[in-house]
């Protein structure tokens, strides 16, 4: 067996096919990748740097999400009649083969899906379930399955569903759509039939009553459809009402939470949690445990992470929202914005966002590759909002941005790293790019301790 990658999901691929006694062989265009699972050699697994067809009496390649159908090495697969799939299919595959699968509850869409993954394991741990999140969350999934946890909140991404064929989650959701990853996909249709592969042979198919997308991928579900909305729930519903989160979908209505009990704040949040509830509630729990895990629940890192307040302004860090979807969220939380964008769009237009968000705009500070696509959207649609664009690379040109955001805030406004932009033309993740903005305005508040600037 072949498995191309040597990334994460790549080495625990390769452990789980040695531990089953397959013979393995490992290949990836990086060396120094490569070389990093040498301890892998000592099982029994080949390294072999950049192969270009799989070797000689090859049955099966397990590949790395983000490889494309189009890679060299897997057109040759597919066109000599060697099957193709991921890590999440080989996870699946092995867990059925085990005396007690897990139960499979899975979260997909363009926004939101580490949260609510997050949001789902807290609830289900209040309920004393067995759980563990995993997935494009950050533990392979065939980690999980190896590990023989009762519960998987599993989190999927387009890529990950691309590469899973037989995969059939309990209960599962799709969060949203918007465009993201056309460069992989090609275009919105291909992208959406993606996602829509995880509510393939659902017992419970949830979807989001106020995405349009949502809402027309489930309509081919499996299983019973149920939906959440940020309004009043109708039966089968889930939803808000009197400052509570309230199903009428599972059972006689029940109060599940308080909005208070929901953070960070937000509508997006809210519609998180709701997704969280469905899905918790389609494995049995009862709704005491709902409020409890919300309560409990700490949400991740560069999501809407406060990190300064000086003088009036506060400085927020949402590197996560990487794609205009996820950044319209994070704009929409405030109502006046110094605004830095901008990264690598992936084919993405953010015409609309700026449209939608142009009154609550101060100022925009741009930073990275695509900064002209963003500039262009802001003569457009925003013309009297003040625009500085920032050429630098790295923690530097970050540092320049929080500086120019600095001197175009006033109190009462907020320093927003929201880019709606892939990372990696500056930085080496989005994770990368926040430490950079909380570093940037540590140094900066430190340099100036005294009232912004008002600038123009």
């Amino acid at each position: 067996m072949l498995v191309a990658g040597a990334g994460v999901s790549g080495r625990s691929a390769a452990e789980a096919l040695l531990a089953a006694g397959a013979s393995v062989t490992v290949t990836d265009g990086s060396a120094d990748r490569l070389a990093a699972l040498a301890s892998l050699q000592s099982q029994g697994a080949e390294l072999v740097a950049g192969l270009a067809e799989p070797p000689a009496g090859t049955d099966l390649v397990v590949t790395s999400p983000g490889w494309r159908p189009d890679a060299p090495l897997l057109a040759a697969a597919t066109a000599a009649g060697v099957e193709v799939i991921g890590e999440v299919e080989l996870a699946w595959r092995l867990d059925r083969e085990t005396e007690n699968p897990a139960t499979w509850l899975a979260v997909t869409g363009t926004n939101g899906k580490t949260t609510t993954v997050s949001m789902l394991e807290s609830v289900l741990r209040a309920a004393g379930v067995d759980v563990v999140a995993c997935g494009n969350v950050g533990l392979p999934v065939v980690d999980a399955v190896r590990a023989g946890h009762a519960v998987l909140a599993v989190e999927l991404s387009s890529f990950q569903l691309h590469w899973s064929e037989s995969v059939e989650p309990h209960a599962a959701v799709v969060l949203n759509l918007a465009a993201d990853h056309l460069d992989w996909h090609g275009d919105l249709e291909s992208y959406g039939a993606a996602k829509a592969k995880v509510y393939a042979g659902n017992a419970v198919s949830v979807a989001n009553a106020d995405d349009e997308w949502s809402t027309r991928l489930v309509a081919a579900a499996d299983g019973r459809t149920v939906s959440f909305t940020l309004g009043a729930p109708r039966q089968d519903q889930l939803g808000v009402e009197d400052g509570q989160l309230v199903d009428r979908a599972f059972g006689d209505r029940a109060v599940l939470a308080s909005l208070a009990d929901v953070h960070p704040a937000g509508p997006h949040n809210v519609a998180n949690a709701l997704a969280a509830a469905a899905l918790a509630r389609a494995h049995g729990v009862q709704p005491g445990a709902v409020a409890e895990g919300l309560r409990a629940f700490q949400p991740g890192a560069h999501r809407s992470v406060p990190v300064a307040e000086a003088a009036g302004v506060s400085y927020v860090d949402d590197s996560k929202a990487t794609n205009p979807h996820a950044a319209d969220a994070a704009l929409r939380a405030h109502p006046r914005v110094v605004w830095i964008a901008g990264g690598l769009l992936k084919g993405a237009d953010v015409d609309e966002l700026v449209a939608a968000n142009a009154d609550r705009l101060a100022a925009a500070v741009l930073i990275g590759r695509d900064r002209a696509q963003f500039a262009a959207a802001l003569a457009r649609h925003a013309p009297d909002v003040p625009v500085r664009e920032v050429s630098a690379g790295d923690d530097a040109g970050m540092l320049q941005a929080v500086r120019s955001a600095h001197e175009f805030a006033s109190p009462g406004s907020v320093v927003l790293l929201a880019p709606a932009a892939a990372s990696m033309d500056m930085f080496t993740d989005y994770a990368h790019r926040g430490r950079a903005f909380a570093d940037a305005v540590r140094e900066v508040l430190a340099e100036t301790p005294t009232a912004p600037a008002h600038g123009g």
